[in-house]
């Protein structure tokens, strides 16, 4: 059986609160305080908007999936992209 790391391996610590899509940099800065305002590639969560506090990641996330869960820019979605994997690398606070 693959690894999940061998399925998405991770780019960096840093991962979407609200769908677990992983970035090379945290758009919520160094300090991990001073979100720069943009949008989740993935799920289009406003990074110091929408997963500003848990409560509200998870209500974006809900909504997301319950609307299917379709990428935000559909043309960086990866032809194997598999959600269930991705979804369990939100950060455990936000889940």
């Amino acid at each position: 059986m693959e690894t999940l790391a061998a399925i998405y391996p991770p780019l960096s610590l840093w991962h979407c609160r609200v769908c677990g899509l992983a970035y090379e940099e945290s758009p919520w800065g160094l300090d991990d305080q001073t979100p720069d305002f943009t949008f989740c590639e993935c799920c289009g969560a406003e990074f110091g908007y929408h997963d500003y506090s848990p409560a509200g990641a998870r209500r974006h996330r809900e909504r997301w999936l319950k609307d299917g869960a379709s990428w935000f820019y559909p043309n960086l979605k990866p032809a194997d992209w598999q959600p269930e994997r991705q979804l369990e690398y939100i950060p455990e606070r936000y889940r």
